[in-house]
């Protein structure tokens, strides 16, 4: 561990660090301002970098063209640094301006202090992010920008070492950028930052982590957080002794010391970048001058010694003291400088306000106009009408739901009118909804040309070459071959799925055929498997990140949500990472292993596309349609559907499976059964004995979750049939109840129901071991016999008696 101490590096010149001066103040104005903003009602919320600024701008220094940044959100000084955040962007942000122009990292998406570059061009293609300072998109869950870090940081080795990327220009330069990442004390309690730490350190990558230690977290001191109070102390294990040697560099240096920061900064970007070796700065004696955010005061929790340590180690501070003791410049005009940033962030703030008003007031200006043109059209309701729009006017600071509530508000008096005033307040309401709708909810999947429903569809193709029946894994194991194959940005990670070729065989023996980088085994780490596969994502390539079961996708099913699912959204289009995550589920043995928690799942990564195929072949269909595209999606493969027997298609490589296409497996004219994964076999065989009874069934398999039947087809059925019967082996209410949600309240099927809809689903619990846990837990062919003969019978007694 290197301690660094202050000196004067010859290497900074005195404009420069007057320079850095200047652009710390401007950030330490732009938080101070930011703060009153709050507290006069122009923003919302506020959470802010002051007293970080000397660090960042040490950092910023070594940041070249093609590095990332994995962030958090303080870290306003080291955007400026770099270039890529201007203040006016910085209080557009503060105000949630919804313009991709003037707020280019969210569009007024996320809270301030969120920050993110535009990876991708208008119409969604790649930029050139080798030449490039590049910034993902920050989150505000407390570490969770940690295990994309480490695949951002993976990719630079993957570029490095693997010949086959080599032409990848426009995303790499030999592999030498390096990851950035920052965090600040507190958040490395969490477990996915002791998980990223060691998956670095494993990997040996270029990945760069800095702690900003102002030793709390919001009120809670370091004593509480961390053993020993220092991140840098307890991971001093993860040092390397001499150059070769698996590890880290870790490095602990003063918050306030700008020369001994430089100094830190250099060395450890070199060896990073150069020997790709991780490495951690512990930046100490770090200061919080307004606090944690602007719900609360530190004055609440910090002692009268501690506030008066705070107010003599400020960064800015000591940085103006070093600069006199070095005779760098005169207290005149550093004074001078001070004043000159304060006036600098007084008119971007007015800038930036005045942008974000601008078009709010002119549709207030027209929703008033509309208003009052309403009001004199109608003699009974002048009075309400007119009061409405009074109070649309007094309104202070509005934001662009005022109107629309007015409007709304404004059009149930005058219901029963009929004049040409309402009809053209209708036509504003409907325009404002419309651009609206543009401003708030788009983005959610990719717009691009790549969008994985614009895919054809290919269908599987079958000729005498093609085997005659075999284990439905070496279908997969065909489909992995050809993607490895075809396209050399394809690599897969996961446990086991290397050297065995993962545990069910799909990729045995394409580790030892396409070497170790490109089907690779990794450590018992979820988290990271999947941060890993969407900072890869995030560079232009194309991994299948897999977590081995269903049941242990909660290990990673924040980081799925929080940040692959809403990276799209939360950028309006700037980045994305086409990330393919594979795991298997459904039926087999005991609680963690025959798991279906498709609810869960489903309401908490809107944003990927969920994809539930029946047998592997379907699967196989999927993962070329997915590679096709630039959405993230999760595959759940059948658990126990790996030596069920299929043929491979003679257009392995080739045919595709479209998304929100259910498929029908068997028709029918007296009920509709609507299921899919593994509960497919089990539904055909209930309805093949139900036929025996005189109850034609049609039998829909889903295929895809999200997106959910896009063309109806469940509807169209029921249209015949007249009844539904919903079932699958989630929990009851979970993945039933989404089906059931989606057919008869969003496609109307209701109209066509003679029945009750129903579903049936799996017991509450999960599955006991063994097959009798199985039986007395999940769906099964009886079970879906009776629920479907139930239905006929109340439809019809006589044709139909009671069984029991």
């Amino acid at each position: 561990m290197q301690t660094a101490e202050a000196t004067i590096t010859h290497k900074l010149t005195t404009e420069e660090i007057l320079n850095d001066y200047r652009l710390g103040w401007e950030s330490r104005q732009a938080s101070l301002t930011g703060r009153k903003e709050v507290f006069m009602g122009k923003a919302k919320f506020g959470i802010f970098g002051d007293g970080k600024e000397v660090a960042q701008l040490a950092m910023a220094k070594f940041f070249m063209p093609g590095d990332f940044r994995s962030g958090y959100y303080r870290d306003q000084t080291f955007m400026f640094a770099i270039g890529e955040l201007t203040l006016q962007q910085y209080f557009a942000q503060l105000y949630a301006h919804p313009d991709v122009e003037v707020e280019p990292s969210t569009a007024g998406r996320s809270m301030n202090g969120h920050f993110g570059t535009r990876l991708l061009d208008e119409e969604g293609k790649w930029k050139d992010l080798a030449s490039s300072k590049n910034s993902s998109a920050d989150i505000s869950p407390t570490a969770a920008q940690m295990p994309r870090l480490v695949g951002l940081a993976y990719a630079s080795k993957l570029y490095r070492e693997n010949p086959g990327l080599q032409h990848l220009k426009q995303f790499s330069v030999n592999g030498n950028e390096v990851a950035f990442g920052t965090i600040g004390n507190a958040s490395t309690s969490e477990g996915i930052f002791f998980e990223a730490i060691n998956a670095g350190g494993v990997l040996q990558i270029p990945m760069l982590v800095s702690v900003w230690d102002d030793g709390y977290g919001i009120s809670v001191p370091a004593e509480y957080q961390t053993t020993k109070g220092s991140i840098s102390e307890i991971l001093a294990g993860f040092q390397r002794n001499s150059e070769g040697e698996q590890g880290y560099e870790i490095f602990r240096v003063k918050g306030w010391d700008y020369a001994a920061l430089c100094e830190v900064y250099e060395a450890a970007t070199r060896v990073c970048r150069e020997q790709h070796v991780p490495v951690l700065v512990h930046v100490e004696e770090l200061t919080q001058p307004q606090g944690h955010s602007t719900s609360g005061s530190h004055e609440r929790y910090k002692s009268k010694e501690r506030l008066e340590w705070e107010a003599e180690h400020d960064c800015l501070k000591k940085m103006r003291e070093w600069i006199l003791d070095s005779e760098l410049a005169t207290a005149e005009e550093l004074d001078a400088i001070e004043a000159e940033a304060k006036e600098t962030v007084r008119l971007a703030r007015g800038s930036a306000w005045g942008d974000f008003t601008a078009s709010i007031k002119a549709d207030q200006d027209e929703a008033l106009r509309l208003l009052d043109a309403l009001a004199a059209a109608s003699g009974e309701r002048a009075t309400e009408l007119a009061s409405i729009a009074d109070e649309l006017r007094k309104t202070v600071n509005p934001i662009r739901s005022d109107a629309v509530k007015a409007v709304r508000k404004a059009l149930r008096y005058v219901r029963n009118e009929r004049s040409q005033a309402k009809r053209e307040l209708i036509g504003w309401l409907e325009q404002e909804m419309g651009e609206n709708a543009e401003r708030y909810n788009s983005y959610l999947y990719s717009q691009s040309d790549e969008s994985a429903l614009l895919v054809e569809e290919v269908k599987a193709e079958y000729d005498e070459a093609s085997p005659v029946m075999v284990d439905g894994r070496e279908v997969l194991q065909a489909c992995f071959d050809a993607m490895l194959a075809r396209d050399p940005r394809v690599f897969a990670i996961g446990e086991d799925v290397g050297y065995i070729g993962d545990v069910n065989q799909a990729f045995a023996g394409l580790q030892q055929k396409y070497g170790d980088l490109r089907v690779t085994d990794t450590g018992i780490r979820e988290a990271t498997i999947v941060g890993q596969g969407i900072g890869a994502a995030l560079r232009g390539l194309r991994p299948i990140a897999e977590v081995q079961y269903l049941d242990y996708l909660l290990y990673a099913i924040q980081i799925l949500s929080d940040d692959l699912a809403s990276l799209q959204y939360r950028t309006k289009g700037g980045q994305k990472a086409p990330l393919i995550v594979r795991t298997r589920g459904h039926r087999l043995e005991g609680i963690w292993h025959s798991g279906s928690p498709i609810g869960m799942v489903l309401h908490s990564i809107r944003g990927m596309h969920l994809l539930v195929p029946r047998n592997m072949t379907q699967a196989a269909g999927f993962y070329n349609t997915l590679l096709k595209s630039d959405d993230p999606a999760l595959i759940i493969e059948c658990l126990n559907g790996y030596r069920l027997k299929e043929r491979i298609p003679s257009n392995i490589a080739e045919f595709t499976v479209p998304l929100g296409k259910p498929e029908v497996l068997k028709e029918g004219t007296d009920i509709t059964i609507v299921t899919y994964g593994s509960m497919c076999r089990v539904v055909m065989e209930a309805a093949k004995q139900l036929e025996e009874f005189g109850v034609s069934a049609e039998v829909i398999d889903v295929q895809t979750l999200l997106p959910f039947d896009i063309d109806h087809v469940i509807t169209d059925s029921i249209r015949k049939t007249n009844r539904v019967l919903f079932t699958d082996e989630d929990v009851p209410g979970g993945a039933t109840g989404f089906m059931l949600q989606q057919v008869v309240d969003e496609q109307g099927a209701w109209r066509y129901l003679d029945s009750k809809p129903q579903c049936l689903s799996a017991h509450a619990h999960r599955p006991p071991y063994s097959s009798d846990g199985d039986y007395f837990s999940k769906p099964n062919v009886e079970d879906v016999f009776e629920a479907a003969y139930e239905i006929m019978h109340e439809a019809d007694p006589q044709a139909y008696p009671e069984i029991y």
